[in-house]
């Protein structure tokens, strides 16, 4: 069968979501499936053990992933995590300048507000960590440890592979640190490392939103603003899918966390500005289920005040059905990778939306792929 033809390298690169993920895991898990394995690592388990605050450093797409990231390390590790914008941390009170462990994360590595931030945390006495996509990079041979995400070349300047790719690592890292650390048992972590096998598998089935994201695109690709509301650990994926829009389409878009919506965000609902809802459950997960029952009612409201509902729910959960017709419905997961598979709809409604606007998708204007002046 001849290799798929793409029009785009950002439709490509979403394609590609399964295989970066198989890539950046399947190498770094032990035969056994019962633990990380770290080999390049070059910090020292025992430094590991002491840590007690991690401050991750990043931007754009980056500091998305590590905003995910805190929630996974701080569940799975129990430790401390405080996630700052790169360009701020070279300044005084930044939060690397009271972390143990800094976590900077850059597609290219070669960010310049990235590599200013790694230099600040150094400075500090922090020991340093760097996920990085391009072997040898700037960013990869300064941090004292690198985990590569091996995401392969990324030609489009808004990211979408690197961004589950790097979501992928910091789970990894988490379960690594977790039990490390002895927060996560033996058998918690064979579960963890069990789950995340089976994202690339979950990852190729969420391809088929596509059609489904084209149909939402067609019917709002001349809104104005978009708003995306996400609880938890769905707030960073609202945060990106409201970057990604931005980036290709210029459209404006805010991510918003969903319940902050009635502190000032209702001011804008009406019947001309659409609203994209991440309602991810998991219903194993007790505090996933509270998340997701919160934010129908938040889409309820919405409704109620005239607002248009687009909703990504899991498969199954036919019940936001009663709310809005315009669901895109996903591939179910633990919370904690419902992330990674919630993004693909929306990195697909971005690209649409661009493409029906007639716009470059894979080069928006005023944009570059690296930004290495400050």
């Amino acid at each position: 069968m001849s290799e798929r033809k793409f029009a785009h390298h950002m439709l490509k690169e979403i394609f590609e979501n399964p295989q970066a993920v198989r890539d950046t895991v399947m190498h770094r898990v032990s035969a056994g499936r019962d633990r990380v394995v770290l080999d390049d690592f070059q910090l020292r388990d025992e430094d590991l053990r002491k840590v007690q605050h991690i401050a991750i450093l990043a931007s754009g797409t980056s500091r998305h992933a590590g905003l995910a990231g805190k929630i996974m390390i701080q569940q799975l590790a129990g430790v401390r995590v405080e996630v700052d914008f790169a360009s701020e941390a070279q300044y005084a009170g930044a939060s690397c300048a009271k972390a143990d462990l800094t976590i900077v994360i850059t597609q290219s590595g070669e960010t310049a507000d990235t590599i200013a931030a790694l230099a600040a945390a150094k400075a500090s006495g922090a020991k340093t960590l760097a996920i990085c996509n391009v072997v040898g990079a700037a960013i990869a041979k300064s941090a004292d440890a690198v985990i590569y995400t091996h995401a392969g070349p990324e030609i489009a300047i808004a990211s979408t592979k690197a961004f589950t790719a790097q979501l992928a690592a910091l789970f990894l890292f988490a379960i690594y640190l977790g039990q490390l650390r002895g927060h996560l048992s033996d058998a918690e972590a064979r579960k963890q490392i069990a789950d995340l096998c089976t994202l690339p598998e979950i990852l190729t089935r969420s391809l088929d939103t596509s059609a489904r994201a084209e149909e939402l695109a067609e019917k709002y690709f001349l809104a104005s603003d978009f708003l995306f509301l996400g609880r938890g650990v769905h707030f960073p994926v609202a945060l990106d899918g409201a970057l990604k829009l931005k980036e290709v389409s210029y459209i404006h878009a805010e991510g918003y966390p969903a319940g902050e919506i009635k502190h000032g965000p209702y001011a804008l609902v009406d019947a001309t500005m659409p609203l994209v809802c991440l309602a991810g459950k998991d219903p194993s997960d007790p505090g996933s289920v509270l998340r997701y029952t919160m934010t129908l009612q938040n889409m309820r409201d919405v409704v109620e005040r005239l607002g248009r509902v687009i909703c990504v729910a899991v498969e199954g959960c036919d019940e936001v059905l009663k709310i809005t017709n315009e669901v895109i419905f996903i591939p179910g997961a633990p919370e904690l990778l419902l992330p990674m598979i919630e993004i693909v709809p929306l990195q697909f409604l971005a690209y649409y939306m661009a493409l029906r606007r007639g716009l470059n998708v894979d080069s928006p204007r005023n944009l570059v792929k690296s930004v290495t002046s400050q």
